[in-house]
């Protein structure tokens, strides 16, 4: 019924794509960083460390334990806004549409 081996082999090509960016990140953010983020970490990370701290392994932890995931995903939309004008981006973008579009409701 889930798509869990979509969205694995998805989230690990967003974390590869993440990294031959160079836009991932050695430590986390501090534990307060956590609390109130807003939106995709908006007020308190840089969307690179909301996708590589919170999304990937939330992902990954409702993957190994068979649950069930969100009924829509608008990641793609926001990273388009956050990252407007870096061409640097656009397979991670793609991937992001591809990892939306397992949840989409048809």
């Amino acid at each position: 019924m889930y798509p869990y081996e979509e969205a694995s082999q998805k989230i690990d090509q967003i974390e590869a794509e993440l990294k031959r960016l160079g836009r991932w990140w050695d430590q986390p953010p501090p534990p307060e960083a956590f609390e109130d983020m807003g939106a995709f970490g908006s007020k308190t990370m840089a969307f690179e460390q909301w996708l590589e701290f919170v999304l990937i392994p939330r992902v990954r932890e409702i993957i190994a334990a068979r649950g069930a995931f969100p009924s829509s995903s608008q990641v793609s939309v926001y990273a388009t806004r956050e990252w407007d004008g870096d061409p640097d981006v656009d397979r991670l973008l793609t991937l992001l549409r591809e990892f939306d579009a397992l949840f989409e409701q048809a």
